[in-house]
């Protein structure tokens, strides 16, 4: 199966108070995210951590890498460049990284989805018009213009790890989180 998460930020104490995270500090925040992550992925699930796996964070990222289940793929976010650096945590990985990729998700009654896949929100992305999906990060839970407006797009997700309660989710999970995230915004 595949599943999708951006905007982790393993290690980064900042991202507590910026995403109003409900977690005391980093420590509570990366275990229990490695919880919720190994209590759903198995190790023959491919994960897309669409960009910002972790920021100014103490452990290594293989440490963090090592202990998620999955096959892990990196899109590259705007946090990633000391991972892209570190070739013990590009080991740790199914493939190379990616700044922008394209999948086809399969349901389980063998419906075929394209997916295009990048850290940023694209308003306009490949086969857009033809029934792919875009799934992106960057713009977290924040209220803003870009948030609005890629909410507007019907096939565009966000993955951001605080609105899909910090666990990677698959594409219908996805799908089924922007309504609920699409009528928070919408209600502001």
């Amino acid at each position: 199966m595949n599943f999708y998460i951006s905007d982790l930020h393993f290690g980064h104490k900042n991202v507590i108070d910026f995403d109003h995270r409900p977690f005391r500090d980093v420590d509570e925040m990366d275990y229990t995210m490695i919880a919720l992550w190994n209590g759903r992925v198995r190790d023959e699930d491919d994960v897309y951590i669409i960009g910002d796996f972790a920021n100014r964070n103490g452990r290594a990222d293989e440490w963090y890498l090592r202990q998620l289940k999955g096959r892990k793929h990196l899109i590259i976010g705007n946090h990633d460049r000391k991972m892209l650096d570190n070739p013990r945590a590009l080991a740790c990985l199914a493939e190379p990284p990616e700044k922008l990729a394209g999948i086809i998700d399969e349901t389980a009654n063998g419906d075929k989805r394209l997916v295009i896949m990048c850290h940023y929100p694209i308003a306009s992305w490949y086969r857009k018009d033809s029934g792919a999906y875009h799934i992106f990060g960057h713009i977290h839970n924040r209220d803003t213009e870009d948030q609005r407006y890629m909410l507007a797009q019907e096939r565009a997700i966000n993955a951001a790890a605080a609105l899909n309660n910090y666990t990677p989710a698959s594409l219908d999970e996805l799908i089924e989180h922007k309504k609920t995230y699409e009528c928070f915004f919408h209600k502001k």
